[in-house]
C-alpha cells in the first residue's frame, strides 16, 4: 500500500505561496517513483532555513534539516555515506546563493549525486521581505526601503560555469513543467540545479510579469555549453526580457561519490560500518 505523503504537520505557509506547488509536485514525482517499483525509504529530503524548509515536516520521507546555508554540505555527506540513497536538497534563494554560495559551487564542481531545487521566490519572506541575491535592481524591501543598488547575479550561469552536469528553471504556476522538470532532475546522475521561480503571495508577488513572459525552450540543444550560456543570458534576473523555462544545460559525467568509493572497493566496509550504527541506536 502506498504511504500517505502529505503529513498531517498544520501547514503555515501563507495563501497563494508557490511552495504549495512544489510541494505536491513532489508529492507527485515521489509517488511515480514508489509506483515504479523505488522504495521511498531510500529517499531523503534535506532542507535549509526559511518558508522552504518546512517542506521537511510537510513531505512523509526521511528528512534533515540544516542551519541556514548549510542544506548542501548535509546532502554531500549523506550521498557519500550511503551512495544508494536518492538525496533531494530543497534550499531558498537567500539560504542557496547567499551564505551558502560556496557549497553550491562545490557541489556543482564536484557533480555529487544530488539534486538540489532552490525555491527562488527572490526575497526573504520569513524574514518579512528583506532583498536576497537575485531580488532585481532597485528592489524596495524592509532593508532597502529606497530600493537596492546592486544588480542580482543569475544563478543559471554561475550553477553553469562551476560544472553542474543538469540545470534547469521552472515555474510554480507551470504544474505540469514544474513536475517534469523535477522528475528529470531526480532521475539525472550527477549535480542537478533547477532554479524554480517561486511566487511568495505575501512580500513579493510575481504572478502576473512571470506569466506574461514565461515561454518554454523549444529548438534548444541542452548537450551545447555556449548555447546553454547565451540562452541563460537572456534574462539577468532583472530585466523585463522574455523568461525561458526549461533544461538549459545536461551532460553525462563521473560523479563525486562515484570517485570517492573508488569504484565499490569498500562497499562491504562501508556496509557494514552503516549497520554498526544503526546497531547503536536501538
Amino acid at each position: 500500500m502506498s504511504r500517505q505523503l502529505i503529513t498531517d504537520a498544520k501547514n503555515t505557509w501563507c495563501p497563494g505561496c508557490g511552495n504549495f506547488a512544489i510541494q505536491h509536485t513532489l508529492k507527485d514525482v515521489l509517488g511515480e517513483m514508489e509506483e515504479q517499483g523505488r522504495s521511498l525509504d531510500d529517499v531523503v529530503l534535506v532542507t535549509g532555513i526559511g518558508c522552504h524548509g518546512k517542506m521537511a515536516d510537510y513531505l512523509n520521507i526521511n528528512s534533515f534539516y540544516a542551519i541556514h546555508g548549510r542544506a548542501l554540505p548535509v546532502a554531500t555527506g549523506i550521498k557519500i555515506a550511503n551512495p544508494d540513497l536518492s538525496v533531494i536538497c530543497c534550499a531558498g534563494d537567500g539560504d542557496a546563493y547567499a551564505e551558502g554560495l560556496g557549497h553550491m559551487i562545490f557541489a556543482a564542481k564536484r557533480n555529487i549525486d544530488i539534486t538540489l531545487i532552490v525555491h527562488d521566490n527572490r526575497v526573504y519572506g520569513l524574514t518579512t521581505g528583506q532583498y536576497t541575491p537575485t531580488s532585481p535592481l532597485n528592489f524596495h524591501g524592509r532593508s532597502t526601503p529606497a530600493g537596492t543598488v546592486e544588480k542580482p547575479f543569475n544563478p543559471l550561469e554561475l550553477a553553469l560555469v562551476s560544472g553542474a552536469t543538469f540545470i534547469a528553471r521552472t515555474y510554480t504556476r507551470w504544474l505540469d513543467h514544474l513536475r517534469a522538470t523535477l522528475r528529470d532532475a531526480i532521475d539525472h546522475r550527477g549535480f542537478s540545479f533547477v532554479d524554480v521561480l517561486q511566487i511568495c503571495a505575501t512580500y513579493y508577488n510575481m504572478t502576473k510579469p512571470y506569466t506574461a513572459r514565461a515561454y518554454e525552450l523549444e529548438d534548444h540543444d541542452p548537450g551545447d555549453f555556449d548555447a546553454a550560456c547565451e540562452t541563460m543570458r537572456e534574462w539577468d534576473y532583472s530585466s523585463d526580457a522574455p523568461i525561458a523555462l526549461g533544461t538549459f544545460y545536461r551532460t553525462d559525467a563521473s560523479t563525486f561519490d562515484e570517485k570517492f568509493g573508488n569504484g565499490g572497493q569498500h562497499e562491504e566496509e562501508r556496509k557494514e560500518a552503516i549497520a554498526a550504527l544503526l546497531d547503536q541506536r536501538v
